[in-house]
């Protein structure tokens, strides 16, 4: 049976444009999918610990030079890896708070790209080893960066979502943008209409 992990990261709560689309998302795919488990995890309403030197003992000493704080540190990466690794499909909510993602999302990528765990360190360098997983990013900004634009120069965030989950092997990786939110009436309800109708689409057949 597919499971669904998805994970909110708007701190704005109900005013979020990218938590509506992800609550729109579901609500379409339990329709299409009602077998499917899903799993919602919100790093605002239960912050994620940041990586800290106690987590750096956990992750990398030796077994002989864990502390009780080292291993306390790591028992929560290992719970968010686990969660992480059991899904088969990842929905992701993730506004653009100063041109990348923000500070809460960062903090649970951190704590789950893990050697060892999701990547290895071989002969080649770098390996990714979470295959087999798709990942739906749904986000939403305030301004417009087109690719190809000089604005779309100021885009860090999806070429690093790319990037990152690309590192650990998430590779078939879909966008759903709703852009220019901060532009004015007519420009947010295209966004956020064109976002929804690729939503539907997802929900449907991804």
């Amino acid at each position: 049976m597919s499971k669904l992990l998805v994970i909110n990261s708007s701190p704005r709560g109900e005013r979020s444009h990218s938590r509506t689309l992800v609550k729109e998302f579901l609500a379409m795919r339990a329709k299409h999918h009602p077998e499917e488990i899903v799993v919602q995890r919100d790093v605002c309403v239960q912050p994620v610990p940041l990586v800290t030197e106690a987590w750096v003992v956990g992750a990398f000493a030796p077994s002989e030079h864990q502390t009780p704080e080292s291993k306390a540190a790591l028992a929560v990466s290992d719970s968010l890896v686990d969660e992480f690794l059991s899904a088969d499909r990842y929905v992701f909510g993730v506004p653009m708070y100063n041109l990348n993602v923000p500070a809460g999302f960062k903090a649970y990528i951190d704590q789950i790209v893990r050697a060892g765990r999701t990547f290895a360190v071989g002969p080649n360098g770098y390996e990714g080893i979470v295959h087999g997983k798709k990942a739906l990013f749904v986000t939403a900004s305030g301004g417009s960066f087109p690719a190809g634009t000089p604005m779309g120069a100021y885009n860090f965030q999806e070429p690093y979502l790319r990037a990152i989950f690309g590192f650990i092997g998430v590779t078939d990786v879909k966008f759903v943008v709703a852009d220019s939110q901060n532009i004015g009436e007519e420009a947010a309800a295209a966004a956020k209409a064109k976002a929804q109708a690729e939503i539907r689409t997802m929900a449907a057949g991804w």
